[in-house]
Order: C-alpha cells, then structure tokens, then sequence
C-alpha cells in the first residue's frame, strides 16, 4: 500500500472522521472457509440492534485481510474450519489496522486453532495469545459472564477459552476457540441448540461488538 495513501486513512480512522458503528467478515487466504457460517452475523446484527442500541447494516459487508476498506469498520469477524494464511501486504495492512484503533475477532469454528497463532504471530512477532481472565471487562460489557466465555458446541470437549493479543495495553485481538459462539447465533434449525444456549452465544457476542466498538 502507498504510504502515503496509508497515513491519510490512519489519520481519518484514528481522528473520528470514520464514526460507523459497523462490522464486516474477514477473507483471507490459505484454503479456510472465511465464508462459513453465513446467517451468524446477520442474526447478531439484528440482536445487537434490537438490545444494545447499534445501528449496524443488517447484511455484512466482506472485506479482503489486504485492502484498505477495512478501516471503515470498527470491528471485523473472522471464522472457518481450516487453514489461515497472511501474505505480506495482508500483515502490514492488518498490523496498521489494529494500531489504529481496529479489532478483530476471530472465531474458531473448529480447525481454526492448528494454524491461526503462527499468523498471527507474523503481526505481533513479539506476543503470544494469552488467556483472558474472567474479570476482563470484554465478559460484562453488556452482559455478565462471570465464568468468562460460554461453552457453546462440545466439539473435543475442552473448556473454552478466549485468548487475546494487546496494544499499547489495548486488547486488539480476541480468538474465541472451544466455544464456536458464531454457531450459536446461527438460525436456530442450523445446528437444533436450545433457546437457552443460543440466547448465551448472541449475549456474549453483543459484549464483543459493544467492547469493540468502546474501545
């Protein structure tokens, strides 16, 4: 990307110029299904809206890991099964994205965790993921978890876990794995979850968005 070109999005994205309350989904590269779970969103959208005052764009834009229109969002998801790849231009865009005042997350939908933390590591080379305690504000920003990320699907039956990597003391990155919450907020006779389960997947995600978009 030009430089210069660069500096002048940073400086409307970090100045307030760009005010959007909105999300988009990540594409990225490497053979992964970036496009997995297409009525999640859409449905998180709509339970945000209607409980936590957003107004979002009822369909989510899709945006590439390398190209500038990622810093008209706030927030990006990111999710699929299988394999992650960042080119070059992709961790440099994702890197400024980030430093500026963007946030990803990104939910494992089961196979993303064997691949995503040697990407991520191309971004942030000095981090490693760490586990959030339950106390983090992300956990109670709209609702309360006070056990911290909610077990959605079974998958291998290990707890779930929220990691997360940091600027400037500023949470960037949250990855959600052994949880797979974006399968919660599928439409309900997606994956036959109960009410109840549900109701926990899309709370814990209008915290996301609502931390996301505070911070």
């Amino acid at each position: 990307m030009h430089r210069t070109l660069l500096a002048v999005i940073i400086l409307l994205f970090t100045s307030g110029f760009i005010t959007a309350q909105d999300l988009a989904v990540l594409k990225y590269k490497g053979g992964g299904d970036w496009y997995s779970n297409p009525t999640a969103l859409p449905n998180l959208i709509r339970f945000c809206n209607k409980n936590i005052n957003t107004k979002m764009n009822d369909k989510p834009e899709s945006v590439d890991a390398g190209s500038i229109d990622v810093f008209q969002y706030p927030l990006l998801h990111m999710t699929g099964h299988g394999n992650v790849l960042f080119t070059d231009d992709d961790v440099e865009n994702l890197r400024d994205y980030l430093t500026s005042g963007g946030f990803l997350h990104i939910d494992d939908n089961y196979g993303m965790a064997e691949y995503l933390p040697k990407e991520l590591k191309k971004i942030f080379p000095d981090q490693e993921l760490t586990e959030l305690a339950a106390s983090h504000p992300i956990f109670s920003s709209a609702y309360k978890f006070p056990q911290g990320l909610p077990k959605i699907h079974e998958h291998d039956g290990k707890r779930p876990q929220a990691l997360g990597l940091f600027y400037e003391d500023r949470l960037v990155v949250l990855f959600t794995t052994e949880s797979d919450i974006g399968d919660g907020w599928e439409d309900p006779e997606v994956h036959g979850d109960p009410e109840s389960v549900r109701q926990k997947a899309l709370q814990m995600g209008a915290n996301i968005v609502k931390y996301a978009f505070e911070n």
